[in-house]
């Protein structure tokens, strides 16, 4: 059972989080969570809505630049059409109901998905909050919506690929931070640490180039119980970690080694 940690005296953040430049989080168990209560699943859903806000409000007191919310998969399409509608309302409303908050609290929303292909009352909400929150400079709250790693890594290709067929870029000038650069996540540090909740062992298509180094953290807690106690256990767990980047032990603690010097 992991330990939540103490923070520092004064309430200050634990050290760790300050070696997070972006969180990311699979926010499972939703359904799991109404089932076990006898709730329909809209209830898991509404519940984890209230986790989305704790979770939130928690990185803007750790000072945790980016956090990226696993918010609804292309995969989730394939839901029950009522499930669908109801995960719509609940954005919507989101977006709606922590606007205020945002502005106030200087966070940033962004994107990254198939937008298009979200109903158009919620891509409505989504566009305004995006373009009332675009100068703030605290929290950027990064939700994936109609994502899924896969299309994401096919479209930055297809991308590239059109731009060497118009003889705008040379094939032998791909290397991985051209590729990165067509990503959705362009302009964002690959995340540091990655949590996922509901104790399922995949990434289910969830920044699949972007966390070939992050650190995985895996809690059987479902998301509706994931609260700041939950979020500092899983930092503190993070920062006991030894980070190598392919790297050997001897060269991650003596860097003069790895240069050579």
């Amino acid at each position: 059972m992991n330990r939540a940690p103490e923070r520092d005296a004064g309430g200050a953040p634990p050290a760790a989080a300050s070696a997070i430049r972006h969180l990311a989080v699979i926010m499972d168990g939703n359904g799991r969570w109404a089932r076990r209560r006898g709730l329909p699943r809209f209830m898991g859903h509404r519940q984890g809505v209230q986790a989305v806000r704790t979770v939130v409000r928690a990185c803007r007191r750790l000072e945790i630049p980016v956090l990226t919310l696993y918010s609804f998969s292309t995969e989730n399409w394939r839901r029950p059409p009522e499930e669908v509608r109801a995960l719509m309302d609940l954005l919507h409303d989101y977006l709606q109901r922590e606007l205020d908050e945002m502005l106030s609290t200087g966070i940033r929303l962004r994107t990254i998905g198939e937008i298009d292909r979200l109903p158009e009352r919620v891509r409505g909400a989504l566009e305004d909050a995006m373009a009332r929150t675009r100068d703030n400079h605290g929290l950027v709250l990064n939700l994936a919506l109609s994502y899924g790693g896969r299309d994401e890594i096919v479209r930055a290709a297809r991308r590239l690929a059109e731009a060497c067929r118009d003889g705008r870029l040379d094939p032998a000038a791909i290397d991985e931070d051209r590729f990165a650069a067509e990503l959705y996540t362009a302009d964002l540090p690959d995340p540091d640490l990655l949590i996922r909740t509901g104790g399922e062992m995949r990434l289910s298509n969830f920044l699949l180039y972007q966390a070939a180094y992050t650190e995985l953290y895996v809690t059987p807690v479902l998301w509706p119980d994931f609260g700041e106690a939950e979020l500092l256990a899983a930092i503190d767990d993070f920062g006991r970690r030894q980070r190598r980047f392919g790297r050997t032990d001897e060269q991650v603690q003596d860097p003069c080694t790895a240069s050579g010097s």
